[in-house]
């Protein structure tokens, strides 16, 4: 059942969440593309990323009384088919994301790899929230929220324009274009999970486990075609973060997208990552980072792009 129309400061409120952990999405981004980078395996990075993240999940879900809960509320709601099995298989989509990070960003540098993200998820924010898939029900294309879309992807344009005549750099990017299609789906998905099981940890944790187990298969056929990864675990602990920083983003997006919708959840998600892309590859850049000003040019529009989707109306529903 669709949940009421949020009030305009529980959706400003929402909007900041998103924002802030859009940035720590961008700082993961960073950490599993370096960690891919020394495992010489982009599927390797991203199995050691989600299955440090889930070990931390499983320990504190069933220490928490609500996460207890949750797991319980979790089974009674599949048993009565209030949640559909496939409901939870958001975790696909982000294994799917991570898995282009440690694949990806050596060679694209986060800005880009971030602005790739954005496109696929800008469009189908709007599809997702137009079906009806999230906590929120349906929600009509509005003038703002269509001119939010719009603006998002004019500002991927702008800001990866000076790579188009790059061939190799397309067809990769492609990758995280599809990741983020694919986010949009997530989070409605996980939204409807945590709605059913009271507890936005408890969702996060069935997207660990099913996203976990999606990369542990892809991890094998990589590792059957093409041999172990040649690179040896790195010594420094940063490196390991990108599983943590995953549970924080998943439990924040599952708990705020009743109260924002897909589309603005994720446009303001995007905004923190542009903004905290373009600055990890300004003050730490890698050897693909190059933002000039019209990397920076789109991040700023990407900003402008969530005030007026935030500060339109809520739809009408």
């Amino acid at each position: 059942m669709a949940e009421a129309t949020p009030s305009t400061s529980r959706r400003i409120a929402g909007v900041t969440l998103a924002s802030v952990s859009g940035v720590a999405v961008a700082v993961q981004s960073r950490i599993n593309g370096e960690l891919g980078v020394r495992l010489a395996d982009g599927f390797a990075a991203a199995v050691v990323s989600f299955g440090l993240g889930l070990l931390v999940l499983l320990v504190l879900v069933p220490a928490t009384p609500g996460g207890r809960r949750g797991l319980a509320a979790l089974r009674a709601a599949l048993a009565d088919r209030s949640l559909r099995p496939w409901q939870c298989l958001g975790g696909v989509c982000g294994a799917f994301l991570v898995a282009t990070q440690g694949l990806t960003i050596g060679t694209l540098g986060v800005a880009v790899f971030t602005v790739a993200v954005v496109a696929g998820q800008s469009g189908s924010s709007l599809a997702v929230d137009r079906a009806g898939i999230g906590p929120s029900g349906p929600q009509p294309v509005t003038a703002s929220r269509l001119a939010g879309a719009v603006l998002t992807v004019l500002a991927v344009l702008l800001a990866v324009g000076n790579r188009l005549g790059d061939p190799g750099t397309l067809a990769l990017a492609a990758l995280p274009l599809l990741a983020g299609v694919g986010i949009a789906w997530q989070q409605a998905v996980n939204g409807r999970v945590r709605a059913a099981a009271g507890s936005a940890l408890t969702a996060t944790l069935v997207n660990f486990v099913v996203g976990t187990v999606a990369l542990l298969v892809t991890f094998a056929v990589d590792v059957a075609v093409r041999g172990l990864p040649t690179g040896a675990l790195p010594s420094e602990p940063w490196l390991y973060l990108g599983g943590p920083i995953g549970i924080v983003f998943i439990a924040l997006a599952a708990a705020i997208v009743r109260f924002t919708g897909v589309l603005l959840l994720g446009l303001a998600t995007i905004a923190g990552q542009i903004v905290g892309a373009v600055l990890l590859d300004l003050v730490l850049p890698t050897a693909a980072s190059h933002p000039g000003p019209a990397t920076l040019a789109g991040a700023a529009l990407t900003m402008v792009a969530v005030l007026i989707a935030a500060l339109g109306p809520p739809p009408r529903r």
